[in-house]
């Protein structure tokens, strides 16, 4: 280099640094975004009359445990991926809720179950249908999204796979409990000319159970977990472990959690028609959760979502009864479980 563009240089870097801004240390620096977490335990006729205080005080303190151990992730600075997997996973555990112990029973009295869990970050996603021996769905579903290649697993090798992994693999019948034999029993009665389909309730329908996240990243999650709708067709696969349907999540834009009938929210593609109106049209996730919504009654169907935006907004939408249903933040915490509280 010449000492000529030596000099041109220097004379530059006077001017760029005479002309420089000088920072002021005591400019605020920008805050990270605030954590939040929301579940739902399942959606459908869920009135007060109907509940006991001991019922309603046991599903509150349900939801509370599963808000609980998201938000221990997401206080230390976790991923909101790793929050709504501990989220749902004492969901999975309490026989109060239609995930894990406590699924409901296929017409041939077994247990069918399904789950799925997105990463906001990169929309890597995984999911199982059908399992019948891995003790927590969701940690299936997650085992999927990082360990290998694929999105879904179905049936046999979904729980082939999850046992490969070294999950805690049971009998099918460690998911029987009596209130849930109970239900079989009653829609399989043979005393009514109505189908199974017609005596089915919306209490047969319901049950999912997920949650959304957004950490202190910004990075945005979504699982949800399921044993389906009580007496269905063995083989029935619902939208729970649908990415799309029931689960999506989009850093920036939004994640969902569904819950309702099936059937009509894959119809839909619920999750992934909410994030994309919120995405194309600029509509916030709680407008784009009633379009979404509008469209499932438009052709017979109910149910609720949880979702919550790229700020950490969060919504609950649902055209049933009632949904159980709670959210956390540094704030606090609650919960809710019917229509109007």
């Amino acid at each position: 280099m010449t000492l000529k563009t030596l000099s041109a240089l220097a004379a530059a870097t006077l001017f760029l640094g005479a002309c420089a801004t000088p920072v002021d240390v005591s400019d605020p620096v920008p805050l990270q975004p605030e954590w939040h977490l929301a579940i739902h335990g399942g959606a459908g006729v869920i009135l007060r009359e109907n509940l006991t205080d001991e019922q309603e005080a046991a599903y509150v303190a349900g939801l509370n445990e599963a808000m609980a151990a998201g938000a221990a992730v997401l206080r230390e600075g976790g991923s909101a991926v790793d929050a709504v997997q501990a989220a749902v996973l004492p969901m999975e555990n309490n026989p109060l809720f239609n995930a894990g112990y406590g699924a409901v029973f296929a017409a041939n009295g077994t247990h069918e179950l399904d789950a799925s869990i997105m990463d906001g970050r990169d929309r890597n996603a995984g999911s199982v249908a059908g399992v019948m021996h891995v003790k927590n769905p969701i940690l299936a579903a997650r085992a999927v999204m990082d360990k290998s290649e694929h999105v879904m697993f179905a049936g046999a090798g979904a729980d082939a796979f999850a046992e490969s992994q070294g999950l805690d693999m049971v009998d099918n019948t460690y998911f029987d409990t009596e209130r849930r034999r109970k239900d079989l029993e009653r829609l399989l009665e043979a005393r009514s000319d109505k189908s199974v389909a017609e005596r089915r309730t919306a209490a047969d329908r319901f049950g999912t159970v997920g949650a959304v996240a957004i950490d202190s990243q910004g990075n945005l999650a979504a699982a949800t977990t399921t044993g389906g709708m009580t007496a269905k067709a063995p083989g029935r696969v619902g939208d729970a472990p649908l990415v799309g349907a029931a689960t999506y999540a989009e850093n920036g834009v939004c994640a969902v959690s569904a819950t309702g009938h099936g059937e009509y929210f894959i119809r839909v593609g619920v999750a992934k028609t909410i994030c994309d109106r919120v995405k194309l049209a600029g509509e916030s996730v709680g407008e784009a959760a009633q379009v979404a919504l509008g469209e499932v009654a438009s052709l017979g169907g109910d149910g609720g979502v949880i979702v919550i935006d790229g700020a950490g907004n969060v919504d609950f939408v649902f055209n049933s009864a009632g949904m159980y249903r709670g959210e956390i933040s540094a704030d606090g915490a609650t919960t809710a479980i019917f229509g109007v509280e």
